[in-house]
């Protein structure tokens, strides 16, 4: 799918008095986190939100939360996490692989929602302006442990351990042979449109997967990392001028610095996770340098 005519960016806007917010792996089929969707509200009339990835695996679900949040946000951006693009067995929607993620950006479209084929937005608020950039890579299985040679091994060895990630069940990549030559063809025309932006502003870079492994370096489970991203965006951040960098998908929200670039993880995760952190964050984080203090916000 490629992008609506000629632009690869959209420098239409003005100056904001409002946030830039970020939030992921929302995972709207749990009731509790379908309730921390209901209670989402933004700090002004002016805020952005940007949602990296994990909405829900089911059509319905997602198309509910994005309506929801659309509504609400003045601007929302999205990127695919790996549970959009699965393809559950009972979801009415049974289209896979690059049929799924296309009707989940033409769902998008029709909601006024941001993606991955719509030319870049560029935040006018504050610290920008900046260029907002949704990414849609996936993996390649490249993070894999010292010494392990291919993604072959790499996966044999995953599986010997017990660690095979739902996605080898039920995320296809339909027309493309594996998910690792999905996730080729997908940097190839990112790079693209990365390359022919305009090289005075700096940009946010959204994306489900960490752009870089060290976030990966604390998993409990290390295979776990082989579907976690890709060793070839390591150095996108500083090539593409991020002034901060938006991830989800290990479900533990933090603020890493890689080569003087913040990432930030933005995933409220499963119940059973965000109920034991002593700060939930129900709300969506505030970007620091492109955001006004956002007050606290009643929980569920």
């Amino acid at each position: 799918m490629s992008a609506p005519p000629s632009e690869g960016w959209s420098s239409g806007g003005r100056a904001s008095s409002g946030s830039l917010l970020a939030v992921s792996d929302l995972h709207v089929r749990y009731e509790e986190n379908r309730a921390v969707v209901e209670a989402l509200r933004p700090s002004s009339d002016e805020d952005w939100l940007l949602v990296a990835g994990d909405v829900g695996e089911y059509m319905a679900d997602v198309e509910w939360a994005l309506r929801t949040l659309a509504a609400r946000f003045r601007r929302v951006v999205w990127v695919p996490g790996n549970h959009e693009l699965w393809t559950p067995q009972d979801d009415p929607v049974q289209a896979r692989g690059t049929a799924r993620y296309e009707a989940l950006v033409r769902l998008c479209r029709s909601l006024g929602v941001i993606t991955p084929e719509d030319p870049y937005p560029v935040w006018h608020g504050t610290g920008g302006p900046a260029v907002v950039v949704p990414l849609f890579l996936l993996y390649d299985y490249s993070f894999r442990r010292p010494g392990v040679r291919s993604a072959e091994e790499a996966l044999r060895r995953a599986e010997d351990a017990g660690v095979v990630a739902t996605d080898e069940i039920l995320l296809h990549p339909d027309p493309y042979p594996s998910v690792g030559d999905w996730c080729r063809a997908r940097l190839r025309r990112t790079a693209e449109r990365l390359d022919a932006l305009p090289g005075g502003l700096p940009t946010v870079l959204v994306s489900h997967f960490p752009l870089v492994r060290e976030p990966t370096e604390v998993l409990r489970f290390p295979d776990f990392a082989l579907w976690c991203g890709t060793r070839e965006t390591a150095d996108w951040p500083v090539r593409y001028r991020a002034a901060a960098v938006v991830y989800g998908h290990l479900h533990i929200p933090r603020l890493i610095r890689s080569q003087g670039v913040p990432h930030y993880e933005v995933s409220l995760g499963y119940p059973r996770e965000w109920r034991r952190r002593a700060d939930p964050g129900h709300a969506p984080r505030p970007l620091p340098g492109f955001s006004v203090p956002v007050p606290s916000r009643g929980r569920p």
